[in-house]
């Protein structure tokens, strides 16, 4: 990953191979951002004017490179736009500084040092700054010709080295900041290495066992149960999706405990390793990147361990429900019943609807636990999709002040969310003549539908909240942002900050 360093150097001494700028949308054309003074005098005062020749505006996403003039070592300029200016004595949003830091970083592939002069109010500006870098920078190329260390697509390494100018080294709050950012961003990129891996190599037990690698190295208790574990233990739900594979299912729980812990939250994540919708097989088009399915699960892991390289004083236990769905003689058909780990029954009416499967024992197994609360995380429904689109996630709950705090913590990171009602009269059209309940209901309105269903298996009074992040885990467009091609790491932030609040006492 790229190295952070914070500095105080001033901009034009500074040896590197660009300086990254922050340019504002004004009123009367492009404005440049605070922190950028001294790069603005090496223009004599007039970047402003020649970015706007080159036709930049201040936008957000915009890069414009320039060639440096002589006042400045680095020999290139990269103005990275902000969007709207912000009104007098108001601070740009460290959204905005994010999204900036992550298309510079990119735009920056094959460099070997960046130095960044974007606008620093304080230091969590510089951990929003830093954040952005190190998602921006990201690339998957594990699988190119020469392996881990073949380059980007591009033929460029990814950005070697970045320099947050306006940062206060010995400051213990802007350490903190930078440190927070950088354990977060790595097990984000993990997961999103994770969700990027071919199907063949990420089937469960693989995913299992990168993730007892993972405890080991981070002091957290591993517990895997196997196709006999959840045999014995009647883990219907988790066994019927995965019976149709020959990579058998798993169920992974990852727990990181804190001696000064006063709540417990529980975190579970779907983790379909590959989806073909079972014997409802999906039509032709539908398949291609269903490698995805088990995003939920890399979010979920990689905020476990986030807690543990953070020291979160608060105990935090990841589910990770992982199976194959696969059709085959063995497979579950639609009409057969599952009896859950809770004792309820399922009629599966639709095996592709196989997610709420598996959460459902994952869920009863958290519950047991009774933790203050659980959050679930999972590509569930396309009709999520279909209501938010592609960056938003929906936020389901069984009590409106949690789905309340969910949402805000979403908002705070950077996460595009959306809070969903779970409407009561959904709920009968689940009701099934064979079993306590059916996998399918009304067919509009299906990912509130799905959320009655996950419902169903949260124990009695725990606070609980469903992300359906269908729509966010996997970019199928271009890189935008921090965002790139590919898994995203959606959630991920947003259990951090939940693991967080909860620590504090913050949370609901």
């Amino acid at each position: 990953m790229t190295a952070l360093t914070l500095s105080t150097s001033a901009a034009p001494g500074l040896r590197a191979d660009a300086i990254v700028i922050g340019v504002a949308k004004g009123a009367k054309g492009p404005v440049v951002a605070p922190g950028a003074e001294a790069v603005d005098k090496a223009y004599d005062g007039r970047l402003a004017g020649v970015l706007e020749t080159l036709g930049a505006s201040g936008a957000e996403g915009e890069v414009t490179k320039l060639p440096a003039p002589a006042g400045l070592k680095a020999p290139l300029v990269v103005a990275v736009g902000l969007g709207a200016e912000p009104e007098k004595d108001s601070a740009f949003d460290p959204e905005a500084l994010r999204k900036a830091a992550g298309v510079a970083a990119r735009a920056l592939a094959g460099a070997k040092k960046a130095a960044f002069v974007l606008p620093l109010g304080d230091a969590a500006d510089a951990g929003a700054v830093a954040e952005g870098v190190l998602l921006g920078a990201y690339s998957f190329t594990a699988y190119k010709e020469n392996g881990k260390d073949a380059k980007a697509k591009n033929g460029k390494a990814p950005l070697a080295e970045a320099a947050l100018l306006g940062g206060k080294p010995r400051d213990a709050a802007y350490k903190a900041a930078l440190a927070r950012a950088t354990a977060v961003a790595e097990e984000l990129n993990r997961a999103r290495d994770l969700i990027n891996m071919p199907p063949n190599d990420l089937n469960p037990e693989a995913f299992a066992a990168i993730v007892q690698a993972a405890g080991k190295e981070h002091g957290l208790k591993v517990q895997v149960l196997d196709v006999k574990a959840l045999e014995k233990g009647g883990y219907g739900g988790i066994l019927g999706v995965g019976a149709g594979s020959t990579s058998g299912p798993r169920l992974v729980k990852l727990s990181y405990t804190s001696s000064k812990a006063k709540k417990h939250l529980a975190l579970v994540g779907k983790g379909i390793t590959y989806d073909s919708g079972g014997i409802s097989l999906k039509p032709a088009g539908h398949n291609e990147t269903m490698k995805c399915d088990m995003s939920g699960a890399a979010a979920v892991f990689a905020a476990v361990v986030s807690a543990a390289r953070l020291g979160l004083e608060v105990n935090v236990t990841g589910w990770l429900a992982l199976a194959e769905n696969m059709p085959s003689g063995s497979a579950t058909r639609p009409g057969d019943v599952l009896r859950m780990y809770s004792g309820k029954t399922v009629e599966v009416l639709n095996t592709d609807a196989e997610g709420r499967l598996v959460l459902a024992d994952a869920l009863w197994a958290a519950s047991a636990e009774k933790p203050d609360a659980i959050v679930d995380v999972a590509t569930l429904t396309g009709a999520m999709m279909l209501a938010l689109g592609s960056r938003t996630f929906g936020i389901m709950a069984n009590d409106d002040s949690f789905r309340t705090a969910v949402h805000e913590a979403a908002e705070e990171v950077g996460e595009p969310a959306w809070p969903m009602p779970l409407p009561e009269h959904l709920r009968k059209g689940m009701d099934s003549p064979t079993a306590d309940i059916a996998n399918m209901g009304e067919r509009m309105g299906g990912g509130l539908v799905a959320g009655l269903f996950l419902r169903e298996f949260v124990g009695e009074g725990i606070p609980w909240a469903h992300l359906d992040i269908a729509g966010p885990a996997f970019n199928d467009g271009g890189p935008f942002g921090y965002t790139p091609k590919g898994g995203t790491g959606s959630a991920v932030r947003t259990l951090v900050r939940l693991a967080e609040l909860t620590a504090s006492g913050d949370l609901g």
